[in-house]
């Protein structure tokens, strides 16, 4: 769940009525999927919404049926009871357009014996005969009724009135943390005063606020039917998200908070990355599953990049991880299904030569070899995800970073390209999340690609940074811009004189 002690509101409802492109509508995002096409949603989708100063956790599901057809849509089923279990308030989403339909009463006499109080939204309600139509939703039992239109956003702050209403009065948790808001924007509000009164010449200091720190976001990424979601599962320790042996079961991007080792982490389990020219040629949700799960990666400290040990590491394994590294994203490899290989005391060994035989450039990457199955050994992913979160925010003094510069070109000077070599001055630790380094050259266009990954090597070597991804940025300089500029000498005598003459100069009077 993405926020602890705050009230949940479950959209429920038969398959393509509108769940989704209402979540979106309320949430203030295109967070799910959402494709003319029954069945997009598999997964229970959360997001955080806030309306009349009340803050709310939306949940979508996937579509309520009483036959589901095949064993996936069996899971789908489980998720969305689950998604009404624990709701403080339930929305029946329903389609002006088509009518009351069996599965409508289907889902509404599911819902009788819900603990939570249940509103109807009849979604597609687009112009006044729509609306009118849908009044038929009135057999349906409940008299919270209101016609809405997600994609338009007609009604849908009527409706949101109804559910703010219809939510459970405020908790403890809740109370406290619009508290901390409160005393976070009054302490922003005297820094302001008080950096205005700094520069206008005020002795009055500027406020330190205490922020809490972000949790770490950790992206569980790889190609289909690797086991991704088994992972999530078995390190959440319950069925979070729906888990098959069909590739493509996972569509949006599932974000789930966890306390792990006294700190706070967001994962993020992803679909499944298929080659450029499946994903083209598939139908749309594939396409944006793809996408969801590449800005996954973009906004995340750590990703885990699942492999198959059956398969070994692939090229499409490969382009993952390459992407990975691009958005400087930290990596550990993860080998899982290990339990199904057969081996000896060297047969991890020469998985881990394999890997780095075929992907170099991922030698800084941990590698861990688990059973999301079994459980077997999955913690370690995430001690060596904390790990590298804090190694990607890790600085290095100036002194110490050009002192390992000057002994890596003393010992291997970089080598010359078209005649031209060259000559590093001095370098600085510009940012983190990624560890990034400005090296500061004469003819730094020609540093050679081989010599970049020397440094890199070398910078490694001396401070760690296991992990993550760092960049290495040359920027051109001459020593005649480093060499400080000095004041002309004067002679010796000539300045005695210089000196006697101010103390013996004769101060000129008022009258004067």
């Amino acid at each position: 769940m993405p926020a602890e002690g705050l009230p949940i509101v479950a959209l429920v409802g038969r398959p393509n009525v509108g769940k989704s492109t209402l979540f979106n509508r309320v949430v203030g995002g295109r967070t799910a999927i959402v494709e003319d096409r029954a069945r997009t949603t598999r997964d229970r989708l959360y997001g955080v919404a806030e309306w009349n100063d009340r803050r709310f956790v939306v949940v979508d599901t996937g579509g309520l049926e009483r036959h589901p057809a095949d064993t996936i849509e069996e899971k789908v089923q489980d998720q969305a009871r689950l998604a009404i279990s624990e709701a403080d308030v339930i929305l029946l989403v329903v389609d002006a357009a088509a009518g009351e339909t069996p599965g409508d009463a289907e889902a509404a006499d599911l819902l009788r014996a819900a603990r939570a109080p249940v509103l109807v939204a009849i979604n597609k309600a687009d112009n006044e005969r729509l609306e009118l139509d849908g009044a038929e939703f009135y057999r349906l039992g409940w008299a919270e009724t209101y016609p809405t239109s997600a994609i338009h956003g007609r009604g849908v702050a009527d409706l949101l009135d109804a559910v703010v209403w219809a939510l459970p009065p405020e908790s403890v948790a809740e109370q406290q943390r619009k508290e901390r808001e409160a005393r976070l924007e009054q302490d922003i509000e005297w820094e302001e005063l008080a950096v205005q009164g700094d520069a206008g010449g005020s002795t009055e200091t500027v406020v330190e606020i205490d922020i809490p720190a972000e949790s770490v976001r950790v992206a569980i990424v790889g190609r289909p039917n690797v086991g991704k979601s088994s992972l999530l599962n078995a390190l959440l320790g319950e069925e979070r998200v729906i888990v098959s042996d069909v590739p493509g079961t996972t569509r949006d991007a599932i974000d789930t908070t966890l306390e792990w080792a006294g700190r706070r982490l967001r994962l993020v389990d992803t679909a499944g990355i298929k080659r450029r020219g499946k994903v083209a040629a598939g139908p749309a949700a594939e396409r944006f599953s793809a996408l969801r799960a590449m800005k996954a990666i973009g906004r995340a400290d750590v990703a885990i990049l699942v492999l198959d040990a059956i398969d070994g590491l692939t090229a499409q394994d490969a382009h993952v991880a390459g992407h990975v590294v691009d958005e400087g994203v930290g990596l550990v490899i993860a080998i899982n299904k290990w339990d199904l290989v057969e081996k000896d005391d060297r047969t991890f060994d020469g998985y881990v030569d394999a890997i780095r035989a075929e992907v170099p450039f991922l030698s800084f990457a941990p590698i861990v070899a688990i059973s999301a199955l079994s459980g077997l050994r999955v913690s370690r992913a995430l001690d060596a995800a904390l790990v590298i979160a804090d190694e990607r925010r890790r600085r290095v003094a100036t002194a110490e970073l050009n002192r390992v510069l000057r002994e890596a070109t003393f010992r291997q000077p970089a080598p010359a390209v078209r005649g031209k070599r060259p000559k590093f001055y001095y370098a600085t630790q510009a940012a983190i999340e990624p560890p990034t380094f400005v090296l500061f050259a004469s003819e730094a266009g020609n540093v050679h690609f081989s010599h970049r990954r020397y440094l890199e090597n070398r910078i490694r070597a001396a401070f760690g940074f296991s992990g993550t991804p760092i960049r290495l940025i040359f920027r051109e300089r001459s020593r005649i811009e480093l060499e400080p500029r000095r004041r002309p000498r004067v002679a010796r005598g000539r300045q005695r004189q210089i000196q006697r003459g101010a103390r013996r100069a004769p101060t000129a009077s008022p009258d004067r």
